[in-house]
């Protein structure tokens, strides 16, 4: 691996319930025309929300369970459980199929990781969403089709960087993730025009990097 070389997240199982049971209905709180529902588990966790927002977009579903489990990937409670279970429920079959398939094709190609050093150890995520769909907006407190800035990276790092992605661009910090988070990452979502997230994103890379490259420093100057 180089530095900012992509780390892809990948989707470890899936499965489509056409008719789901009314009783696990009534567990899930689904509305009466969510009669379909769609399950996939994923090896990254914030890939997989970003990809489960892109679904909203695309289809006719709805976000209606979304959870990280505990410690990661490498501590799993089976090789298809990954970081994370998502739930996307919708009137049919074709709905959710469909908004099944928006996420797979966005957690393969848009929805990528990045490595901040030579030996891939240090993995970051300086994401930006142009136009939010119905979960990430309601994750965030703010209207269908606004721009994030999606930043994660390990504690110290997303601590600063977030920071310095503020004092950088014209933006408002919407949820801080504090540290550490189930799967011990850090970082935010922070809003403002589609410019403002690009350049948040622009500096909370550059922040993360150079805290790899020189991870001891704290001189005032």
């Amino acid at each position: 691996m180089a530095i900012l070389d992509p780390i892809k997240a990948q989707a470890l199982a899936v499965r489509l319930i056409s008719s789901v049971d009314a009783g696990l209905s009534a567990q899930l709180k689904l509305k009466p025309e969510q009669r379909s529902l769609g399950l996939i588990t994923a090896n990254i966790d914030d890939a997989l929300y970003v990809s489960i927002d892109e679904a909203t977009k695309k289809a006719d579903v709805e976000v209606v369970y979304a959870k990280s489990f505990y410690a990661g990937a490498a501590h799993a409670s089976g090789p298809l459980s990954g970081e994370i279970i998502a739930m996307l429920a919708g009137p049919n079959p074709g709905e959710v199929q469909a908004g099944i398939q928006a996420s797979l094709d966005h957690l393969e190609n848009e929805a990528i990781w990045y490595s901040a050093n030579e030996d891939n150890s240090l993995a970051f995520f300086p994401h930006l969403i142009s136009r939010t769909g119905t979960y990430l907006s309601g994750v965030a407190g703010i209207g269908v089709g606004e721009s994030l800035a999606y930043l994660i990276a390990p504690p110290l790092e997303a601590t600063y960087a977030l920071d310095q992605a503020m004092k950088a661009a014209d933006v408002r910090m919407c949820v801080y993730f504090a540290p550490p988070s189930e799967t011990n990452f850090s970082g935010g979502l922070l809003t403002g025009t589609q410019a403002a997230c690009k350049a948040a994103c622009e500096a909370f890379q550059d922040t993360v990097l150079d805290i790899a490259r020189n991870p001891i420093y704290f001189m005032v100057g």
